[in-house]
């Protein structure tokens, strides 16, 4: 897959910015679709250009949802940031660059899917075993796109077909079920028909196991509150649903824990058995990841001897609960933050994510890292099953704890006899630190409202979230630039 994203580097006609106004869709190429679907070749290289469009994720996901939950504190010290708004709970953030980044991003992947689909269907180039897979992989993209939207706007428009701009201004939001509808299809497809693993220059692609992750973590996420909201949350009650996909998993023994927890995120050990799924990087100059360094200040790079960084990245510091969160003996915190250090007589105090940063494997800049960024991995899984297992769906506390033995092991730590939700998603936090997923676990858990509101008091001392964080503050707005694009079409979420 690596190599396959040099080769897309190659085609400038399939580099789309990640930052176009998604709902005036763009075709792939600058000419006629169809005219550019001719060969085999031709569907690879569009198919990996519907991967391409996940490069950004990580950057916004940071933003998103680590910088959002009680993880970070991410307050600029001069002036005011892009992503400060999100940090204080501000009522503006629908003109805020992340936030139309996220909307616009997701559409521009579902775009690139839905052409990819249409073509498979219309073209008959591609026939066969391939065809099939290539439906599979770009639907599971595309429900993973769908999946980002719910979570962070809640009723979203649903488009499952290529369309000129002035079709996409006439289709209103969709309801949340309906959304959930066309993801929960997309990935039993994926799962029906993606292959278990890939070898070769394939490794990195959709595979069944990623998707029924994902379909699980779905389940699991329709079955959280619903805060009297048109979030994510349905209260379904799906656990067993979820269940059945994680054992499924887990039986087929095609993942395994890395017995080091540094090892999981070593440039030298990618793709390896714990990854379901991660997002490609290649440091070549235009290829590769920018998020390892995006909370990281100058100070640091400079003093690792990296003298080509300089002038633009600012501190976003994790937040002191969450560096007192770590029992003294567990070893994922030394891996995961650095706690400050003094360069050229300058003391820098406060903690900051390190866990993807690695400066002996940079690229020419401090945007180009060549790590794959972990989407999901095996850890999860287990996790995940004992989240269903606290909510007494399929087992005990008790066996939820036993699951989680040897997690904590290789973290150093004791077992546990039992397990309470609340005391899940505090080993959640500190195993997943920095990887994004700290915000979607506080919703999904139902304790979003009440550990933040706990939280802000303490670790805001600036007083820069100035409000309760209530029920709405779960979804972000709809972009301004989309409601003006269409007036009238789509109604704000409340609270913006």
């Amino acid at each position: 897959m690596k190599r396959l994203l040099i080769l897309l580097s190659l085609c400038g006609g399939l580099a789309l910015s990640s930052c176009e106004d998604e709902l005036d869709q763009t075709p792939i190429s600058n000419g006629n679709v169809p005219d550019f679907y001719q060969t085999a070749a031709d569907f690879e290289q569009a198919m990996t250009a519907v991967y391409s469009q996940l490069r950004g994720y990580p950057d916004r996901a940071l933003i998103m949802s680590e910088l959002r939950s009680d993880n970070m504190y991410g307050v600029t010290a001069v002036g005011s940031r892009d992503w400060d708004p999100i940090n204080n709970f501000a009522n503006t953030l629908s003109i805020n660059p992340y936030v139309a980044d996220t909307w616009a991003a997701n559409y521009s992947l579902i775009f690139r899917a839905n052409t990819m689909l249409d073509q498979l269907t219309s073209n008959g180039t591609v026939t066969g075993s391939l065809s099939t897979r290539y439906e599979a992989e770009s639907r599971f993209l595309r429900a993973f796109a769908y999946f980002d939207l719910v979570r962070m706007f809640g009723r979203v428009p649903l488009i499952d077909k290529p369309l000129l701009p002035q079709q996409v201004s006439t289709i209103p939001r969709t309801e949340v079920p309906q959304v959930y509808d066309l993801i929960i299809s997309d990935l039993e497809y994926a799962i029906a028909n993606l292959p278990a693993t890939y070898t070769g220059t394939n490794i990195g692609r959709a595979t069944s196991g990623a998707a029924k992750g994902m379909l699980a973590l779905v389940y699991l996420t329709r079955s959280g509150p619903s805060y009297g909201i048109n979030g994510p949350g349905l209260a379904s009650n799906e656990y067993a649903k979820a269940l059945l996909l994680l054992n499924e998993i887990i039986s087929s023994q095609t993942y395994s824990l890395q017995a080091s927890y540094n090892n999981i995120f070593s440039y030298a050990n990618e793709n390896n058995s714990e990854v379901l799924f991660d997002i490609q990087y290649i440091a070549n100059g235009s290829l590769g990841a920018s998020y390892p360094g995006q909370v990281v200040p100058d100070a640091y790079f400079t003093l690792k001897e990296i003298p080509f960084v300089s002038g633009a990245v600012e501190i976003k510091p994790c937040s002191n609960d969450l560096v007192a969160s770590y029992a003294t003996d567990d070893t994922r915190k030394t891996f995961t933050i650095e706690q400050g250090f003094t360069f050229r007589g300058i003391t820098e105090n406060r903690p900051f994510y390190k866990k993807y940063l690695n400066p002996t494997g940079r690229g020419v800049s401090r945007t180009d890292w060549p790590i794959n960024f972990i989407v999901l991995r095996y850890t999860d899984i287990l996790m995940m099953k004992a989240e269903c297992l606290v909510r007494g769906v399929g087992g005990t506390e008790a066996e939820a704890a036993e699951l989680l033995t040897p997690i904590r092991t290789r973290a150093g730590l004791p077992a546990l006899t039992t397990i309470t939700l609340p005391q899940l998603m505090e080993e959640r936090r500190r195993e997943f630190a920095g990887e994004a997923l700290r915000w979607h676990d506080l919703v999904r858990s139902g304790l979003v409202l009440d550990v933040m509101n706990a939280w802000a008091p303490k670790d805001d001392p600036a007083g820069k979230i100035t409000r309760n964080i209530g029920a709405n503050m779960i979804i972000y707005p709809v972009p301004q630039n989309e409601l003006s694009a269409a007036p009238g079409l789509y109604e704000q979420n409340p609270g913006y």
